[in-house]
């Protein structure tokens, strides 16, 4: 049986998927992680779901969310979070923001930080000055994208063979993973990427000021985003804990128990200290 079932709203004009767990007093909003889709928390999604009433949500322009090319920058993806949560009614939640999210998460904290109980984040770029690790650092940085316009389904091929060589993805996440990036979807996604040089900075410059509890969470093999961007978001946010882990870049489905168990942690300790 598939723990997640999906379904769609429309946020500012665009169709936006996401899927949503038994309803609880407690709410988390989920955001993939690229090129991944809601399913990338499938591994995860009974533990967190056992307190937490979860939703987990397509940012647009990944997954099967509609994309506009406004929204596929980290500040505007920050400013779209509030806009899901009205869509959907929800008031205050714990974020969980690994990869992609990180940079959308920290945005929307920034701007609303009353909406939030807590944040976790990670396997994100944070700097403009910190090197990335392949292949992000060439998708971030290569002036021609008309290879990856007409070569998308090989290098999603490639990249999910890569990630899960021994332990193989089911075939229903594989397939929504191949289908969400298929065409001019992966290249069109790039945008968000492409936008770390001049986004991170300003990005930098709000660390500062946003006091919302921040678990960070920095696999020690990630060869995708080095753990240094993980210790430089540490070291400016003012309410952080950094866990680094033996694991690789896309720990929620590589070491789910082990990610599951860092977010109901952080999850618990706002809990008991929620003005923390």
């Amino acid at each position: 049986m598939k723990p997640i079932k999906t379904k769609t709203v429309t946020v500012d004009g665009l169709t936006v998927r996401y899927a949503e767990s038994e309803p609880r007093d407690t709410h988390a909003l989920l955001l993939s992680p690229w090129p991944e889709s809601v399913y990338a928390f499938e591994p995860t999604w009974t533990d967190l779901a056992a307190d937490t009433h979860l939703v987990a949500v397509d940012l647009p322009g990944f997954g099967q969310s509609q994309g506009r090319p406004d929204v596929l920058v980290p500040r505007a993806a920050g400013a779209f979070v509030h806009g899901i949560l009205d869509a959907l009614g929800l008031d205050k939640v714990h974020v969980v923001g690994p990869d992609i999210g990180t940079s959308a998460s920290l945005f929307a904290a920034a701007l609303r930080p009353d909406r939030f109980h807590s944040v976790v984040i990670g396997s994100g770029g944070a700097s403009a000055d910190l090197e990335l690790g392949e292949p992000l650092a060439g998708w971030v940085k290569d002036p021609d994208l008309t290879w990856y316009e007409q070569n998308a389904d090989a290098i999603m091929a490639a990249t999910l063979d890569n990630i899960f060589p021994a332990t193989p993805l089911p075939d229903h996440v594989r397939e929504d993973y191949l289908t969400s990036y298929g065409g001019r979807r992966f290249a069109e996604s790039m945008r968000y990427v492409r936008a770390y040089p001049e986004e991170l900075r300003a990005l930098e410059r709000l660390l500062p000021s946003i006091p919302t509890p921040v678990r960070i969470i920095a696999p020690e093999r990630d060869q995708v985003v080095p753990p240094a961007h993980a210790e430089f978001l540490a070291a400016r946010l003012p309410h952080s804990s950094l866990a680094v882990v033996d694991a690789g870049h896309f720990i929620w489905e590589e070491a789910p128990k082990t990610y599951a168990s860092l977010v109901l942690e952080w999850w618990d300790l706002n809990r008991a200290n929620p003005e923390r």
